[in-house]
């Protein structure tokens, strides 16, 4: 690769040089890099030579992070990045490849060379930084019309090159991209990862899924009462909650909880909650919320039930001997014809 095709590297943000006494210098392209956990780096850089040097009298050019004895440690001999540097070298540049990089692998790089002069030596010093990041991936939404919503992969870390992504629908593989179009109000789960990365899958995202309410107390509610209406979905983002009551186009409240203090009859009816966010809503069932009248304990409540009690004692005494007939009959005396009584005893043995 020339040096002119090395400049159309779009992701180029600044150039350090560095400027030897007796004219080499290195342009490293970036000198700071962010990257995500197991995704592929690559660091580039540009030599120049003093004039009169022809570029094949340098030898012996390999990356570095570490040295020992002072001496720089080549980078593909380290273990620590077994199978995973790769070199490539031209006569005026150089390209470093790091796959599946790790958090470990964050450090300062530079190139080091040698020519064909002996004792000659160059690092191109300071280097390019690089900083790898677990914090992995989101998506990003964003309505594209009434009908459709665009989703973006999104790192806080600035990735070096131009990253393709691999969309999934509920888990399936469905695109490669930077971004996906889908329509709202979907419940299907959607998530995106760095193609080639193995530990980079945003969490999915989906609308709400039907919310389910409740009530506490549970009891039927008295005037006076407070009252606390609760609504909780699955969803990602969070869903924001808002509080209806049945054949009400105004809102009676938003949050998760909606709470009544001060409970009366005109607050009992039919409510439900409708969760939302960026990528559709949904409805609860209807939650009845009864009301039973007047709570506590008053003197008409007080006089009521002194009146039952004496009515039922009443009840009871006039019901006892009806009861009592019924259950205990009297056997009837019996008489003569012509009116006389004669006793039972002895009835059955009267002289001729």
């Amino acid at each position: 690769m020339s040096p002119s095709a090395g400049g159309l590297v779009v992701f180029l943000l600044s150039v350090q040089v560095i400027q030897s006494q007796d004219g080499w210098r290195v342009n490293y392209l970036k000198t700071d890099v962010c990257a995500l956990k197991g995704s592929t780096v690559y660091i580039s850089c540009d030599i120049t030579h003093p004039p009169g040097i022809d570029p094949s009298d340098i030898k012996d050019r390999f990356w570095f992070t570490k040295e020992k004895d002072g001496e720089p440690v080549d980078l593909g001999t380290d273990s620590e990045y077994s199978g995973r540097v790769t070199y490539v070298c031209y006569s005026d540049s150089c390209y470093l490849t790091i796959t599946d990089v790790r958090e470990s692998d964050s450090a300062e790089y530079k190139l080091t060379f040698m020519t064909n002069k002996p004792g000659e030596k160059y690092t191109g010093s300071p280097g390019v930084t690089l900083s790898v990041t677990d914090s992995g991936l989101q998506v990003q939404v964003r309505r594209s019309d009434s009908t459709w919503l665009e989703l973006t992969c999104h790192s806080s870390c600035v990735l070096s090159d131009h990253p393709e992504y691999d969309w999934f629908k509920n888990e399936e593989n469905i695109k490669t991209g930077s971004s996906l179009l889908v329509s709202s109000g979907s419940t299907d789960r959607y998530s995106c990862d760095l193609r080639g990365s193995w530990d980079n899958g945003s969490p999915a995202v989906y609308g709400p899924q039907r919310p389910s309410v409740s009530v506490s107390p549970s009891a039927v509610m008295l005037e006076g009462d407070s009252v606390t209406l609760t609504c909780s979905t699955d969803a990602n983002p969070a869903a924001n909650y808002t509080w209806y009551k049945e054949h009400e186009d105004s809102p009676r409240a938003s949050g998760q909880n909606f709470t009544i203090t001060d409970f009366t009859a005109e607050h009992s009816g039919n409510y439900y909650c409708e969760a939302q966010n960026e990528m559709g809503r949904s409805n609860s069932t209807l939650l009845r919320i009864p009301s039973s009248g007047k709570g506590g304990c008053t003197w008409s409540t007080t006089k009521d039930i002194v009146i039952f009690v004496l009515l039922l004692i009443i009840i009871i005494v006039l019901a006892v001997p009806y009861i009592k007939r019924r259950m205990f009959p009297e056997r009837p005396e019996q008489r003569p014809e012509n009116g006389t009584q004669i006793p039972l005893t002895n009835a059955g043995h009267q002289e001729e």
